[in-house]
């Protein structure tokens, strides 16, 4: 029998129960341990049957059946275990984004480097066919001279959402809120496809929310390609709006809609009801499959010994805008990436 990669999951909210359902549906891999900081929540879980629990992930690290960590703690504390996995001589898969700032993921990086570990963080919207059909559509110049794009992620958190989180919209522990763990993903999927940023224009506000970091943010960007760009993220837009992607060239245009093309080239894509999921007005609607296309290819880089598509250096660009953003609205001036 082929050997299965042993996984452990640090941290057990919402997101880790993704984590342990896309792992279980994975050949070549099992959840071995996790661990949480309240074990007694996960009493009586059938899929952690056989599975060893641990309260702290000191414990979870130095277990010799684990081959690989997914972390899924919140945003700030990712760091801390990520370097003592790489230390042990774990791999290491951490939920988006890599961390708060730069210098938090490229400590990160660094550790995983030295120690000779790999290093892929979760971005499972790389991984959609049509987004996929998307990147091929701009690669392949169809468009023409490339003139504008766009990110936007509408989205809708009311105020409990904060309330009974002891994290999020915290600066210390989220690194700010809308922008930082909403809009990542969609702001991952604009720089995947147009590639550098060279400078950032933004501007980010709380309006709508008691909390620390934004409920509201817009930027203007230049890519290193002279192409201009925008980003528009919320967490309160009444209702939510599907996050969406527009890349505008002098030949024709491409739409993506909660994770749907919409538009290719020329016209609008006659929509069929897919039941395609968006977290535009709940986090808990989007589905575990692209997690397990994304943890099951990590899976097989490590099996392989292959670099994984989405690893540090990858990771940490949307972290990098963002955080120019940020500095952006702070200084009131235009930030140079490069």
């Amino acid at each position: 029998m082929e050997k299965k990669i042993g996984i452990g999951i640090i941290g057990f909210g919402s997101i880790g129960g993704h984590h342990l359902k896309a792992i279980n549906d994975i050949d070549e891999a099992q959840v071995v341990a996790v661990s949480t900081r309240n074990i007694s929540k996960l009493e009586g879980m059938s899929e952690l049957e056989g599975v060893s629990i641990y309260d702290n992930h000191n414990d979870l690290i130095n277990d010799e059946s684990i081959d690989m960590v997914s972390i899924c703690t919140p945003s700030g504390f990712h760091l801390e275990p990520a370097l003592k996995a790489a230390a042990a001589g774990k791999h290491v898969m951490v939920e988006k984004p890599l961390e708060i700032n730069i210098e938090r993921s490229k400590e990160m990086i660094a550790a995983c480097k030295k120690h000779n570990v790999k290093l892929s963080c979760i971005f499972q919207n790389r991984y959609s066919d049509d987004f996929l059909k998307l990147k091929k559509r701009v690669q392949s110049g169809d468009l023409g001279k490339l003139v504008l794009a766009n990110a936007y992620i509408k989205w809708f958190r009311e105020q409990a959402y904060y309330d009974t989180s002891d994290w999020k919209g915290k600066l210390s522990a989220d690194g700010g809120a809308a922008l930082i763990n909403q809009g990542i993903h969609t702001i991952d999927l604009l720089l995947d496809v147009m590639g550098d940023v060279k400078s950032v224009r933004g501007k980010v506000a709380t309006i709508s929310r008691k909390i620390e970091g934004e409920d509201i943010g817009v930027a203007i960007l230049e890519f290193e390609n002279g192409v201009l760009g925008t980003i528009e993220g919320s967490t309160s837009i009444l209702a939510g709006f599907p996050e969406k992607i527009e890349i505008h060239g002098d030949q024709g245009s491409v739409i993506l809609e909660k994770g749907e093309l919409i538009h290719d080239l020329d016209g609008p894509i006659e929509q069929l009801e897919s039941g395609a999921a968006s977290g535009s007005s709940d986090p808990m609607a989007i589905d575990y499959q692209l997690h397990k296309t994304q943890i099951e290819e990590f899976v097989k880089n490590i099996l392989e010994d292959t670099a994984p598509r989405v690893d540090g250096l990858e990771a940490i660009r949307a972290v990098e805008v963002i955080n120019a953003i940020y500095e952006s609205s702070r200084t009131n001036e235009v930030v140079y990436l490069k």
